[in-house]
This record gives C-alpha cells, structure tokens and sequence, in this order.
C-alpha cells in the first residue's frame, strides 16, 4: 500500500490508485476512447485489473513518490478518470498522462486534475519539466495539454511500440 497522499481542487480527490480501484480500472481501461487512443491492455477481469495494478501503477510511489492517481468527484464520489506522472521509457522526463470515464468528458474535470498535478509536479515533486505524448487522431489530449502550457516539441517513438506519438513539453521556470 502506498503512502502517497490524496490532493484536493474545487471539484475532485485525487487519489492513489489501488487494488480497490480495480472494478472503475478495469471499466476505464476497457472504454472506447481508451482503446483508440491508448490502445488495449486485455483486462477481462477484476482479478486482471488489480495484477495490472499492482504491476504497473503502485511501484511508482514507492520509487518516485508520484504515480497514478484515481480521480474522484468530490460531490458523490463518482470514480471519474485518472491522472498520473509516470517514468516512461523512450521518453525526456516525467510523462503527465490522463484518460477519464466518456460521461465525464467536456466538463473541465480534466484540466482541473492535470492542472493540479501539473502543479503538484513543480512545487511538492521538484520536478522542472514535464512530457506529454499523444497520437496524432487525439486531438482533445493535444489541446488539453496546450492548455496546460505544454508546446509540441515533436514527433518521438517510444520503445517496442512503432506508432509515432507527439511529444510536448513543459519546462518550468523558476521566478
């Protein structure tokens, strides 16, 4: 189990993902948006969501106190997506990555996590920049990660996949 704290915005927790969060995993990772443009993870089962948990999204917090977190609606504490920092191979730095559940896109939900995370990336994780990599059809990922103030760097391959994926960039600049 982690000890990575729970953030807060206006509207949304965000949370550590845990094996608890396997049901609204499995749900997300399984939904059409996350199989086009993230692609598919074969999770069939609730037992298959928490080993992809426990393989993938709790190791991070005990390596770089950050990793991936379930984002939850603080008015009736509706699982509505994820938001994480994850270190990923093939790629400069930390990658700010987010999917969110189709009814509950279009509604700032979002940009409200990422921007905490984005913050969250350079106060709390003394991070100086961050990456963001999408495919090319993701348009609501590109403008999401325009909106945050990360710029298009290019075009980067990550490995073992043969897609090409935009890469943008945050840098941080101290005041």
């Amino acid at each position: 189990m982690t000890t990575s704290k729970t953030y807060e915005t206006e509207r949304l927790l965000l949370q550590p993902t845990t094996v608890k969060d396997a049901a609204f995993i499995l749900e997300l990772v399984n939904s059409p948006k996350w199989k086009q443009y993230i692609g598919e993870r074969n999770l069939r089962t609730i037992a298959d969501a928490e080993n992809y948990i426990r393989d993938k999204k709790l190791t991070p917090f005990n390596v770089h106190g950050f990793g991936n977190y379930t984002v939850i609606r603080k008015a009736d504490r509706t699982k509505i997506g994820t938001t994480g920092l994850y270190d990923r191979a093939g790629i400069d730095g930390i990658d700010l990555g987010f999917a969110f559940l189709p009814a509950y896109e279009k509604q700032g939900y979002a940009f409200e996590a990422a921007n905490k995370l984005v913050q969250l990336a350079f106060t709390d994780f003394e991070l100086t920049h961050l990456s963001g990599i999408t495919i090319k059809e993701n348009i609501d990922s590109q403008r999401l990660l325009e909106k945050l103030g990360f710029s298009l760097h290019g075009i980067i391959n990550i490995p073992n996949d043969p897609e090409e994926l935009l890469h943008y960039k945050l840098v941080f600049l101290p005041a």
